[in-house]
């Protein structure tokens, strides 16, 4: 299945949560989204590192509407200021959906929380900031978790997801962790607005085994939570989407 088809990515807001792979998709999507003649936008509700060099041009603006209104470069960026040296600053989630309502982008690409570069995560009391116009969240963790020790190295907040698992400090993370995580109303799909639909990716499936670990935080995923499909990806490879567990 092509990758903007399995994550529901060829139109409306579509926001990106966890760890393990979630600036690869946004910027994965808008290029694909690009390539199909799509007006492909990404925007963040929370502080993005730098970009420029992952979309045609990088726009800081408080407001987006009119930029995106004034431009034909896809994929686009669209940031409200730089935050420092080496981020810019997320939009507050009104300016997001006011841009979702309006007719400038085909999909709008939107980072949602953060991660700290770790594999896994479960969010904070001020995550996710997702918009009410949400149409799709993809709730994104590494199967490179699974076997590794619960810790700061590997999780942001493990603490959280200690809460959800009953996992002590140093167990190690098993699929069925995973899946309890990302099926959780406290974990991936935390604020999922109503209407909306999540659609758990497991990424960095880069082998036959590591497919077998997705497989497996899939079907426990599945049996979780009422999610339609959890997809498997390897978001660096050209043919990005490994499987589709439905």
């Amino acid at each position: 299945m092509d990758l903007l088809d399995a994550l529901d990515a060829r139109s409306g807001l579509v926001c990106v949560v966890g760890a393990g792979g979630k600036k690869t998709a946004l910027y994965t999507l808008a290029d694909r989204a690009a390539e199909a003649g799509l007006r492909s936008v990404v925007t963040a509700t929370v502080r993005i590192p730098i970009f420029d060099e992952q979309v045609s041009n990088v726009v800081t603006t408080e407001d987006p509407v009119a930029a995106l209104a004034a431009t034909d470069e896809y994929p686009l960026g669209v940031v409200p200021e730089r935050d420092g040296e080496t981020r810019y600053r997320g939009y507050d989630t009104a300016v997001v959906d006011e841009l979702a309502r309006s007719d400038v982008a085909d999909v709008l690409l939107t980072k949602a929380d953060g991660a700290r570069t770790r594999e896994f995560k479960a969010p904070g009391n001020e995550e996710p900031q997702l918009p009410e116009s949400t149409d799709t969240v993809l709730p994104i963790a590494s199967v490179h978790a699974v076997g590794e020790p619960l810790s700061e190295e590997t999780v942001h907040r493990p603490e959280r997801v200690a809460t959800i698992t009953g996992l002590s400090e140093g167990e190690q993370i098993t699929p069925a962790d995973v899946a309890s995580v990302v099926a959780s109303p406290d974990g991936g799909l935390k604020g999922v607005p109503e209407g909306a639909t999540a659609i758990p990716v497991l990424n960095k499936v880069d082998d036959e085994e590591l497919a077998g670990v997705g497989r497996d935080i899939a079907r426990g995923i599945l049996d979780r939570a009422d999610v339609p499909r959890v997809v498997l990806t390897s978001l660096v490879a050209d043919n990005p989407v490994v499987d589709v567990i439905e």
